[in-house]
């Protein structure tokens, strides 16, 4: 364990979980705004995100266990194909979404998740578990390739971005014009770092 490889892996787990995480933002300040003025609504969106984002962390880790159990260490680089199709699949809906000058509205979306929904620790929760298809699917071929410190890093760095994206979530909560703003930059962020993983990972650079 060297310092120059911590720093690597610290600038990972930053990289990955702003590409992976920016357009949960919107969601985020849209259950504060559904909350507002009741009493302890903060505590339970916070306790929420967290319980739903931690049963994404040990799913990933457990698929990532399992994955170094069954294929072989030389074939786990393979992996790296999930994020390239994942960055790949979402590019290629971004541009047939510009070409066709339909643009989804994230934040209909966002109250459409919430319709009908209390502000409570298992709404968030559930809702943050249904969206994480994304995460596992992007942190899964790099935790396969991990050691045990690395992972364990990756987490805590994750589960720290984790309160900083609540934080910014509660501070955007009525400025949903600089939530889509940063949407925008997700859209261009996300598949590219998607696939920049995949194929780093396929010629085993990671």
């Amino acid at each position: 364990m060297t310092s120059s490889l911590i720093f690597s892996t610290l600038v990972q787990a930053l990289v990955l979980f702003v590409a992976t995480n920016i357009d949960h933002l919107a969601l985020l300040a849209l259950w504060f705004v559904h909350g507002q003025n009741r009493p302890g609504t903060t505590a339970r969106i916070c306790a929420g995100q967290y319980v739903g984002f931690g049963v994404i962390l040990a799913v990933t880790v457990v698929l990532s266990a399992i994955s170094g159990l069954v294929i072989p260490q030389e074939y786990l680089r393979f992996l790296g194909l999930i994020p390239l199709a994942l960055g790949i699949k979402a590019a290629i809906g971004e541009i047939r979404e510009r070409l066709s000058a339909e643009e989804d509205d994230d934040e209909d979306e966002g109250e459409a998740q919430l319709k009908g929904k209390k502000v409570s620790v298992g709404a968030v929760a559930l809702v943050t578990m249904a969206n994480g298809g994304d995460e596992v699917a992007a942190y899964l071929p790099v935790f396969a390739l991990s050691t045990w410190w690395q992972i364990a890093l990756f987490c805590a760095v994750f589960l720290a971005l984790a309160g900083v994206l609540l934080a910014l979530a509660r501070f955007i909560t009525g400025r949903m014009g600089l939530a889509e703003v940063l949407e925008r930059f997700e859209a261009i962020i996300f598949p590219s770092v998607l696939i920049l993983l995949g194929v780093l990972i396929l010629v085993d650079l990671l």
